[in-house]
């Protein structure tokens, strides 16, 4: 795991242990997280809540997209392909959803919980290419130590 990470990992481990409220987790690891980096302008889980539908989750930043198809945009592309989508340009990406006007990249993760998908994880910045591998593996990392494995 990168290095700047350590220190938010040790933190959300600490903080989740025993914890099994998966929107206190939620919660939790979104503060942390958002709170660590200063280039995550937007920070949250978008939650499956029916059939091909993410409704927000707790979130840190401006006003986020209420609801979301699996069918638009990078946290939609996640959860339809149980796929980390690293986007270093939004405005490249089909389909994308401009919740905020600044947001230039984005990095979302699918999270999984018994095997089942239970949300994704969004994080979208107003620095363009702000996300690379170290982050998709950071955060892979970090949310299947709290949720649970891919399945």
């Amino acid at each position: 795991m990168h290095p700047r990470y350590h220190e938010v990992h040790a933190a959300i481990t600490a903080l989740c242990e025993g914890e099994d409220d998966p929107i206190a987790l939620m919660a939790t690891v979104t503060c942390e997280l958002h709170h660590h980096f200063a280039h995550f302008h937007w920070t949250g889980f978008y939650r499956v809540v029916g059939t091909d539908v993410l409704k927000i989750g707790p979130y840190q930043g401006g006003h986020g997209c209420l609801v979301i198809p699996f069918s638009r945009g990078v946290c939609g592309a996640a959860a339809r392909s149980g796929q980390t989508q690293l986007v270093s340009d939004v405005e490249a990406f089909p389909g994308h959803i401009a919740c905020a006007a600044s947001t230039r990249s984005e990095i979302v993760v699918p999270v999984y919980s018994s095997g089942r998908l239970i949300a994704v994880f969004d994080v979208d910045s107003n620095d363009p290419d702000a996300f690379d591998e170290d982050d998709r593996d950071a955060l892979e990392s970090i949310l299947t130590e709290v949720f649970g494995p891919l399945p």
